[in-house]
């Protein structure tokens, strides 16, 4: 019985398959196979390759030129900013002045109505100017023709002055608030170049060392670099400029060659593309405004076959980058980051417009 047992628990055997059945469960497990490979590959999305040295290059490149296109922005909100910020305090000096002659106005009408209260001819009228409520009295002003010809005159300047305080107020809230989106503004902008400056950092820390060396070299190149004119000393043959202004630009814009360039620097340590410009023209007598887009327009726009020593190069269509021009198809600029003051050839950036300043 115990046998019996066993042997009805025992496993049957499986017998192996051959012919068509043998041919028929090896497709079908060869399918079984591809289906489960495709749903275990479905979520996975493939892996994006890394980026080739020429593209990394070109990216760098790119975001260099939109750094500089923000610094520019965070220059013009900059100096928009200041302008602001001087408007404000000049009208809350205007207030504070024109508050005071108020207060003088009023003591002197206080003056007149406490000698007619100690006489007991005080009017109505005074005692209404006199209230801490000034708007109630400019709405009653009626009253104005009861009393004499000295009070009449004090009750009409002390409603000017007060007319006169509430505009220049309304403008102090104006300008104040347009101090606001202009720092506002900076804030943004730089925000946005120390990103796209971080991301080319990082982007450049990808390369080899070889592929960086090589990045540096082309970018010299195309930049007006090397050793020669990265020294201080590099081209000062005399130049023949046109007048003494234009000759003490580009001497200033010579003793700046090999500064860093530093974004929002107008000197004398550091300087930026249009900073730089704007500081060598001061130096020779002449105020610029502060940005690319304002300093092309800050004298006459020249055709680039008149182009003479002095005159202000501008390059990219969204005129974002300016150079110093001295002659023999170079300029003096603060190319970018990591580049110092230097001379270059005007010919390696795209040509956007030149302006005579004197």
């Amino acid at each position: 019985m115990a046998a019996h047992r066993r042997s009805a628990h025992r496993k049957p055997k499986q017998r192996p398959l051959t012919g068509s059945a043998a041919r028929t469960a090896a497709t079908l497990a060869l399918a079984g196979a591809a289906t489960a490979g495709s749903v275990t590959g479905a979520g996975a999305a493939p892996a994006e390759p890394a980026p080739t040295a020429t593209q990394v290059r070109a990216k760098v490149d790119r975001l260099y030129h939109d750094a500089e296109v923000a610094t520019e922005k965070y220059n013009g909100a900059k100096e928009e900013a200041a302008t602001a910020t001087r408007a404000v305090d000049a009208l809350a000096d205007e207030a504070a002045r024109r508050t005071a002659r108020l207060n003088t106005a009023r003591h002197a009408l206080g003056s007149l109505a406490t000698a007619q209260y100690r006489s007991g001819t005080l009017d109505p009228a005074v005692q209404l100017a006199l209230s801490s409520n000034p708007d109630a009295y400019l709405q009653r002003a009626s009253y104005l023709d009861r009393v004499g010809d000295r009070q009449n005159g004090l009750l009409r300047g002390i409603r000017r002055q007060v007319s006169q305080i509430t505009r220049v107020k309304a403008r102090a809230d104006q300008e104040t608030e347009r101090l606001a989106a202009r720092r506002a503004e900076l804030r943004e902008h730089r925000t946005a170049i120390r990103t796209k400056l971080a991301d080319a950092r990082k982007l450049l820390d990808t390369l080899t060392a070889d592929e960086r060396a090589a990045y540096e070299r082309a970018a010299d190149a195309r930049h007006g670099g090397g050793p020669s004119h990265a020294d201080r000393s590099a081209g000062r043959a005399p130049v023949a400029a046109p007048n003494s202004r234009a000759a003490q630009a580009i001497a200033f814009a010579h003793g700046a060659i090999g500064k860093p360039y530093v974004w929002g620097a107008t000197g004398p340590n550091a300087f930026d593309c249009s900073g730089l410009t704007q500081a060598a023209w001061k130096a020779a007598g002449v105020s610029l405004p502060r940005t690319t887009y304002t300093q092309i327009n800050a004298g006459a726009r020249i055709p680039r076959s008149q182009l003479a020593p002095g005159d202000l190069v501008f390059f990219y269509s969204g005129i974002s980058h300016v150079g110093l021009y001295i002659g023999g198809g170079q300029m003096i600029h603060a190319p970018r980051p990591g580049a110092p003051v230097r001379i270059a050839p005007v010919d390696e950036m795209p040509f956007a417009g030149a302006t005579r300043v004197a």
